[in-house]
Formats: structure tokens, sequence, C-alpha cells
């Protein structure tokens, strides 16, 4: 009776051992496989290559501090588009705040959106504002681009398109844009428009460190950029991109023409209905998912 009594606790010690070694078994099955697969992934998404950009580029949209509203308006214009060739930052670019009201509202928009620059230099257009804008940007930003933009707050520029013009062009000693007189195609002949013009980063940093710009800085300020280049035997890759670059149908003679698809930058955009024209021509809104809130 004695040894069967020891025979069934023994029996049913090894049932319990043996009933716990399973559940162990299986829960190190369960944690390894999800750790692997948890590996795999991990795995799959490092092996995943990040999107490629080819070049970077700094777009500086010259405005004023109380242009509120047009900041707002183009941040939704310019927040929805991108390009996977380039890296593109678009900034707003003015001079010192001179009211109290901007210090306050402007602060918002920087803790919001980081997309202000602010000049140490007094607001103008045609005394200074553009060189100081090109020669700082090498001491105040933290990383270097390909490519910098000037380019006005009335003009919509596509960022693909402008993108996809920029890769096969150098990356050094560029100067592109729309040259001005409106009849030329030559891109030496004079100046580009200061609608929206780009240059190399080089060009940027000789405009910072050289005293030819310095010491012309007063006058019209897209006129001035070409006569910098000139003197100082800058800019020996230029490219004027006509007919994609333009002015707004019928406000500017012949630096004026229709909207057409290969559309890089159209400019003199002042009011909303010319916005809403262009927007609607180039389809900005396709995007645009149905859903029941919205009563079109």
């Amino acid at each position: 009776m004695r040894r069967r009594q020891l025979f069934l606790v023994a029996l049913s010690s090894l049932f319990l051992f043996l009933f716990f070694l399973y559940f162990f078994i299986l829960f190190n099955i369960h944690v390894k496989s999800t750790l692997i697969a948890k590996s795999k992934n991990a795995i799959t998404i490092c092996e995943t290559p990040l999107q490629h950009k080819q070049f970077s580029l700094l777009i500086g949209i010259l405005t004023r501090p109380d242009n509120y509203d047009r900041r707002h308006f183009l941040r939704l214009v310019y927040g929805i588009q991108s390009s996977p060739l380039a890296h593109i930052d678009v900034k707003f670019v003015f001079c010192n705040l001179t009211k109290p009201e901007q210090r306050v509202l402007i602060a918002l928009e920087i803790l919001r959106f980081n997309d202000i620059i602010i000049l140490n230099c007094t607001e103008n257009m045609n005394s200074g504002k553009t060189y100081t804008y090109f020669s700082s940007l090498p001491r105040i930003l933290s990383r270097s681009y390909d490519y910098v933009m000037k380019a006005d707050d009335d003009v919509f520029i596509r960022l693909a398109p402008l993108a996809l013009s920029l890769e096969p062009l150098p990356r050094l000693d560029l100067y592109y844009g729309f040259v001005i007189p409106c009849t030329s195609m030559n891109p030496h002949v004079d100046y580009m428009s200061g609608m929206g013009f780009l240059l190399s980063w080089d060009i940027v940093e000789w405009i910072g460190n050289s005293n030819i710009p310095e010491n012309n800085t007063n006058g019209p300020e897209d006129k001035l950029v070409g006569k910098w280049l000139k003197m100082g035997n800058k800019a020996k890759n230029r490219f004027s991109n006509k007919p994609a670059i333009y002015d707004y149908p019928g406000t500017n003679g012949r630096c004026s023409h229709e909207l057409i698809p290969e559309t890089v930058a159209v400019h003199r955009l002042k009011r909303w209905d010319q916005w809403s024209k262009v927007l609607e021509y180039f389809n900005v809104t396709k995007e645009l998912k149905h859903s029941n809130l919205y009563h079109l």
C-alpha cells in the first residue's frame, strides 16, 4: 500500500513536470518565433534603401514680415509638393522686424513651422536685401546645399519639374532662371529675372567672400546679380529655362504666354483668381480623397 502511494505521488510529480515542460517549450518557441520575425522585419527595413536624393536645393522666398496670409497660403502650395530627385527646403526671407506685433506673431510661425530666415537688414527691394540673403547663408546655415534659389512670393514653382530640369545640369558655377530680355534665348546675354533664379553653392560662397557684390548693392537686384557674375567671371554654366518659366498670361508683354504643361514656374500671380486658375490648370488638388465631410 505504501509503495502504491509513493508510486502515485511520483507519477503525479512526473506528470506535472512534463506538463510545465511542455508549456515552457511552447512559450520559448513562441518567443523565439516572435524575435525572429521582428529580426527579419528589422533586416527588411534596414535593407530597404532610403529614397535616394541626387542633390539638395534651398528656395528662399523673399517677402515682407506683414505678408502673413501669403506665407500661410504658400505653405499649403509647397507643403504638398516633393521630388524624388532632390531634397528641397522652402524658407521665407525678410529683414529685421520693426513692429511689436511682428515679434509676437512671427515668433509663433517660427515655433510652428521653422521656415523663416530674418536677415540683418532694413526691408527693401533694391538696396541690398538680395545681397544680404546670399552672402549670409554660408554663415547662418547649419548645412550647405547644392543649389540656392531666390524667388518672389507671387510666383508658383512646381518642385518636381524644377528638380527634373536641374538633374542633368552642373552642380558648380551654375546660374539658372529666365534670361532677360524676354525675347532672348541666350543665357549668356544679360541676367536672369528676379522672379526666380538659382545659383550653385560655390557662387553663393563667392558672393559672401568677394568685394565685388559687397560694393555693388544698390539697384535692380536681379540685374546686379548678373553684373556681379560678369565682373567676377563667374557662372560659366548658365541655363535659361524658357518657355517653362514665364509671367502669367497677359501680365508682362513678351515675358508672358499661356499656361503650358511643361511649366516650372509662373510669375506675377497678384490676385486669388490668378492663383486659382493656375492651381486648377495643374490639377494641384487631384490627390483630394473622397470624404463625407466635404460637400463641394
